[in-house]
């Protein structure tokens, strides 16, 4: 059974969401401060969290932070409706989704099965699963690991399966919408800067190639290219 961390003050709403996600098979455990969420999530025994921005002790974004020192376990934000900043933040510092709230179970739940699905497997075609080589970049799927010359690079499971997407179709751009589907998940909404922000944090993960540039390019209109030398 996949476990679920949820890390929010608001008591009735992870009432709600507790129960609507346990109804769907998932066990969930809830903790309703930073700090504690904080502890939970480093303890290895979850599957993602979700993690509230506005809370006490320890806000959303610093929790994040210290999560990310130590854990790529997936994790998907709830923000305020229309807060730009705190998606970008959290973006940043390593979130793989995000959730506007107010939101419904159904949302969240969807949004929870879209990562964990992705997780899982690039794609239902044969090649899905097969490492990649890609010149100085190199990507095990199945161990989720990917190295550049032989370092490894940090990514979140977003970040994974986003590069994933790139370099499996290199040399051809890929728009932000396939992206989206491919890699988080879901459709991109209107407006959204979550592939811009993910792509960005890839970018500096990422070593230059030897003339300087950065291998993933954007494509005027066409959304994103890795280049393969």
């Amino acid at each position: 059974m996949v476990k679920v961390l949820l890390i929010d003050d608001d008591v009735e709403l992870v009432g709600m969401l507790g129960e609507y996600l346990e109804q769907e098979g998932f066990e969930v455990k809830a903790v309703y401060d930073g700090e504690s969420g904080l502890s939970e999530a480093l303890t290895g025994n979850f599957s993602i969290a979700v993690l509230d921005v506005m809370m006490p002790r320890l806000n959303g974004i610093e929790t994040l932070r210290r999560i990310r020192t130590k854990s790529r376990m997936p994790i998907i934000m709830l923000t305020a409706k229309g807060d730009d900043t705190d998606r970008i933040v959290g973006l940043e510092l390593g979130a793989d989704d995000y959730v506007p709230k107010p939101c419904t179970p159904r949302e969240l739940t969807a949004r929870i099965r879209a990562i964990l699905r992705r997780m899982q497997t690039l794609s239902n075609d044969e090649n899905g699963t097969q490492d990649v080589d890609a010149g100085h970049l190199k990507m095990w799927p199945s161990q989720r690991r990917a190295e550049w010359d032989g370092k490894t690079i940090d990514l979140t499971s977003t970040e994974f399966n986003l590069l994933e997407v790139l370099v499996r179709q290199a040399g051809q751009p890929v728009s932000k919408n396939k992206l989206s589907e491919l890699g988080l998940g879901r459709p991109l909404a209107r407006f959204e800067r979550s592939i811009d922000v993910h792509m960005s944090s890839i970018r500096h993960k990422l070593g230059t190639l030897p003339d300087g540039r950065s291998c993933i390019q954007t494509v005027y209109r066409q959304g994103y290219q890795f280049i393969k030398e």
